[in-house]
Order: structure tokens, then C-alpha cells, then sequence
């Protein structure tokens, strides 16, 4: 009995370790691994874009990047008071009461894994549908959209206001799905570094951005969604990965980069970007999205691609 109560400690203690490994790598993960990973993203894909850029700036680069730093910088500590402790909280209750669908039938790792990467993704795809189609949310959310330009500095140019708002989207999110801290960890480096690398105005070769296309939302695709033309705006909502906008039928690729003005049209003047301005946006009255300033609509006359829209134009 006592050599029996030995091996029953001794296991005890393993599964305590691994545990212990675990939550050492997650935190490693999110204090020292995924700022660097992230900052080396942008900054790579600032020099890269530079020296390839897919479309041609309208505007002058450092005034818009003191804007769409400063923007993003509020975000970041909203982030980090409010969305971050938020999440992290809800993870851990539902690690511990073990609730969500990923536990809702017993799963090898790799597969759950697999899974709540996944339903992370699709979530963020309904939460950016949502943000485009719910008014009220679409307020703080175009703020992010007036950019009149489209590089990496976009990338995490949203609204403070969006942002926590999203907290309550978090625990949804989170909650339901029951994802692991690994899984939530790698999951949030792979959708901040995507996220940056499509907002970015690097110009890829072609074949190879059709044939990455097939896994990844990429610049071109992504380039589509910032269109001042509002059927365009209203598609391409993936982060990660382009295959819920085909399976949603909100695919839209066959829209040459050349042809696409980027921006909001009813906010394109060039006030409408001054810092103030973009902060103060949602709390006034709003003009119409989708008219220009001299009353037209911004519509596509020319006819897409022949193309079907499941085919990136270049």
C-alpha cells in the first residue's frame, strides 16, 4: 500500500510540473514572446512595404503615422486595463469549471487545439461583421476605416471606445469556446501578427499571394475591405483565415489595387484624420458613410475582373 500511495504522489507531482512548464511558457508567451514577435513584425513589414508598396500613398507618411500611432496607443491601454485582465479571467474560470465547447466531448490535445484555434477566428469574423453592420459599434469602429492611406500603422488603429467594447465580446468569446491558456496564448500572437500583415501596403508577387490566399487573409484581399465603395467595404471580413468569408459568401478578390480608393468616403476630407477629429467622431453626429462631401456616391462604374470574386485580382 505504501509503494501504491508513493506512485499515486509521484504522479500528482508530474502532472503539478507540467502544469507549472505550461503556465511558464504562457507567461513567457505573453509578457516577453508575443511583444517581440509582434514589434518585429511591424517593423519588418514597415521597411518591407516601403521598398514594395502595393498602392500609392494620398497623404503624407509622418503625419499619419503620428496619428495612427497615437490612436493605437490608447488602444493598447485599454487593452491592457480592461480586454487583457478580462480575458485572462474568464480563461481561467473556464479552465477551471471546465465549460466550453471544446469540452464539451473529451478530445486528443493536438485536436483541441486545433479546434479552439479555429472557433477563436470565426468569432472574430462574426464580431467584425458586427462592427460593420451594428450602427452603434460601426460609430467607433470607422474610425478605424478613415484612414485615408492603408499600411501597417492601420493595422491597430482602433478607437479606445472599440476596444473596450470588445471586452464584452471577450468573455463571450472565451467563455464559450474553453480554450486552453496555450491555445488562447498562440492564437493571439498568429491573429496581432496577421492582422499587421494584411493592413500592410506590401505588394507580394501575385501567384504567390493567390496561392497563399488560399490560408491566409493577405494584403490584397484585406486592401478590398478598406474600399470607399460600401459593397466592397461590406466584404472580406476574415483575420486570419480567408475561408469563413467563402463558406459566409462575403468574398470578394476580383477588385484590381489599382482601382481601389482607400478610406471613408463622407469622412475623406483631410480634417477628418487630425488626431481630435478621429477621437471625437463617434460621439457626434454622423454624416453619410457613402457620400463624398459633394454629394455623389462613390460607386464602381467599370465592371470587376471577369473574374469570379473567389479569384484575387492583381
Amino acid at each position: 500500500m505504501p509503494h501504491t500511495y508513493d506512485l499515486t504522489a509521484s504522479g500528482k507531482n508530474n502532472i503539478r510540473l507540467e502544469k507549472e512548464i505550461v503556465d511558464l511558457l504562457i507567461a513567457r508567451m505573453k509578457f516577453v514572446l508575443t511583444p517581440l514577435i509582434v514589434f518585429a513584425t511591424l517593423v519588418l513589414l514597415f521597411v518591407l512595404e516601403r521598398l514594395f508598396p502595393l498602392r500609392k500613398n494620398t497623404r503624407a507618411l509622418v503625419g499619419r503615422l503620428l496619428v495612427n500611432f497615437s490612436i493605437s496607443a490608447l488602444a493598447f491601454l485599454v487593452a491592457a486595463l480592461l480586454v487583457r485582465p478580462t480575458a485572462q479571467a474568464t480563461l481561467h474560470w473556464t479552465n477551471v469549471k471546465t465549460f466550453g465547447v471544446v469540452h464539451l466531448v473529451p478530445l486528443p490535445a493536438s485536436l483541441e487545439f486545433t479546434l479552439s484555434f479555429l472557433l477563436m477566428d470565426l468569432a472574430f469574423y462574426y464580431w467584425h461583421i458586427a462592427n460593420h453592420r451594428v450602427p452603434f459599434l460601426w460609430r467607433f469602429h470607422n474610425v478605424h476605416h478613415i484612414d485615408p492611406d492603408l499600411d501597417v500603422s492601420t493595422g491597430f488603429r482602433f478607437h479606445f471606445g472599440e476596444v473596450a467594447m470588445s471586452t464584452a465580446f471577450r468573455i463571450v468569446q472565451v467563455s464559450l469556446i474553453g480554450l486552453s491558456g496555450w491555445a488562447f496564448a498562440v492564437y493571439e500572437v498568429v491573429f496581432q501578427a496577421n492582422t499587421l500583415f494584411h493592413h500592410s501596403n506590401l505588394r507580394l508577387p501575385i501567384r504567390f499571394e493567390r496561392w497563399l490566399n488560399k490560408a491566409l487573409v493577405t494584403p490584397r484581399m484585406h486592401g478590398i475591405h478598406h474600399s470607399q465603395v460600401q459593397r466592397e467595404n461590406n466584404s472580406n471580413f476574415g483575420v486570419v483565415f480567408p475561408w469563413w468569408d467563402r463558406f459566409h459568401r462575403t468574398l470578394g478578390l476580383n477588385i484590381a489595387q489599382a482601382k481601389i480608393v482607400i478610406g471613408i468616403a463622407g469622412y475623406s476630407q483631410p480634417d477628418d484624420n487630425q488626431l481630435r477629429n478621429a477621437l471625437l467622431m463617434p460621439f457626434r453626429k454622423q454624416r453619410d458613410y457613402w457620400r463624398r462631401s459633394d454629394g455623389t456616391i462613390v460607386k464602381r462604374t467599370e465592371s470587376p475582373s471577369p473574374r469570379p470574386p473567389s479569384y484575387l485580382a492583381e
